[in-house]
């Protein structure tokens, strides 16, 4: 091994994926030891540190050319020790000068301290928070103050960000390209519009509200109401995913459907208020749109702050059919409580989609219109390749034999009618499941 040239033994250790066999190797000879350390340039550690801090400062001097670091507490006891702190995020700040990506999850103990620690990390362009409970929004900000191009920022469940000056900020700087807010309570739809420019190089928008805070909490319109008086430039919006939120027709979020040209990938989770012009608009914008999700609430799962509520309905998939002709995935669920006379989407609406567009992926949830007479039209799907049914109280083994074995993946789960015997042998892949609990 001490004959090899170096740029060989690189070569060797690049193509050695698993950090067991990293680790391993390493051990050999003092050499692989000594280039295993310079070319570490990722580490994922958690409850293992300990004691902690003293742990992860050997680490990071051991590896001095990291880029990504994931520290995730998931599943943490008292028990194993206290976790890393503010100083460990102090350490990875002086001894990682090339840190670009870091992601922190369960991490309690850290507060806004240990992120202005990190404010000095000039390269960081992602940062990933999942559950880090002391966290506020004076902390965010004095970290987007110092790392000027994070173009990446994913907050999941942080539920002490109560301010959103770094929203501003951020808005100002215009590097942002992927945002991603989920079920932190602080922060509503009427405070994306202080995104401002940054609208414009946002590639990839992720919202999730905890539905559960949102329907105890008085609906803040005038924060909405702002946003109609804005302009939203998000033509090159990519991928949206937005959960339980609230449109309000022909502001906020509303507008920014209309918007994205470049959108290929959508998801829209029980979003209350969401109107057919919406999807319409939506459909007559984003001709590459490759694929689309909508999980629509019944009436009986809707808040009590909508008096009127509106339902999506064939027009709305109609739309779709006409416009996005490169749609490959689809997928449409309704809410617990969804009764089969309620149905907002007929079968014929379904079937106009998986008629005109290349649908390779189709997946039913609570979808009670869809029967036999749909799988039966489901034959002449040319690049039907997976098809995901649950809980579709309709369709029955007749339909499931019909055709299906074209398949690559049949999945069925939960609908009464169709038995496991009948689905043998109806795709190249058969995944069944039966709960009738619900």
């Amino acid at each position: 091994m001490d004959e090899l040239p170096e740029n060989l033994v690189w070569e060797i250790l690049g193509r050695i994926r698993k950090t067991g066999d990293r680790n391993s190797v390493s051990l050999a000879c003092k050499r692989l030891y000594e280039l295993d350390n310079e070319q570490r340039i990722s580490l994922r550690v958690g409850c293992g540190l300990d004691p902690a801090n003293e742990a992860l400062a050997s680490l990071c001097n051991r590896f001095p050319n990291l880029t990504r670091v994931e520290i995730t507490y998931s599943g943490w006891m008292s028990k194993l020790g206290k976790q890393m702190d503010d100083q460990g995020l102090s350490i990875l700040s002086g001894y990682c000068p090339l840190l670009c990506d870091l992601t922190l999850s369960y991490c309690t103990f850290i507060t806004d301290m240990g992120l202005r620690y990190l404010a000095s990390c000039s390269k960081l362009s992602a940062l990933k928070l999942n559950f880090t409970p002391r966290i506020t929004g004076c902390g965010i900000l004095s970290l987007v103050v110092g790392c000027r191009s994070l173009t990446i920022l994913h907050l999941i469940r942080c539920l002490n960000v109560n301010s959103v000056e770094w929203l501003e900020y951020l808005g100002k700087l215009e590097t942002l390209e992927d945002l991603s807010i989920k079920n932190c309570r602080a922060i509503g739809e009427g405070d994306l519009i202080k995104l401002g420019p940054s609208w414009r190089k946002l590639k990839r928008l992720q919202f999730e509200v905890d539905a559960n805070y949102r329907y105890m909490k008085v609906y803040d319109r005038l924060a909405v109401d702002r946003w109609q008086r804005q302009w939203i430039p998000c033509e090159n919006m990519q991928e949206l995913s937005l959960v339980n939120c609230i449109i309000s027709p022909g502001r906020g979020l509303a507008c920014v459907l209309g918007k994205c040209r470049n959108l290929e990938k959508i998801h829209l989770d029980m979003c209350v208020g969401v109107r057919d012009s919406d999807i319409v608009s939506l459909a007559q914008k984003s001709s590459n749109l490759r694929s689309i999700s909508l999980r629509v609430p019944s009436d009986f799962s809707l808040p009590l702050l909508m008096n009127n509520p509106l339902r999506l309905t064939d027009e709305s998939l109609k739309a779709i059919a006409q416009n996005c002709l490169m749609l490959e995935t689809l997928r449409i669920s309704f809410s617990d409580g969804e009764f089969p006379s309620f149905s907002s989407f007929t079968l014929n609406g379904i079937l106009s989609v998986i008629q005109n567009c290349p649908v390779r992926e189709l997946a039913l949830d609570h979808v009670y219109s869809f029967t036999d007479v749909g799988m039966e039209a489901l034959c002449m799907a040319q690049h039907l390749e997976t098809l995901e049914l649950m809980r579709c109280q309709e369709i029955s083994d007749e339909g499931t034999l019909i055709g299906s074995y074209k398949l690559d993946l049949l999945a069925v789960e939960d609908c009464p009618q169709i038995s496991e015997r009948a689905i043998c042998g109806a795709a190249r892949s058969i995944s069944f499941r039966q709960d009738l609990s619900w």
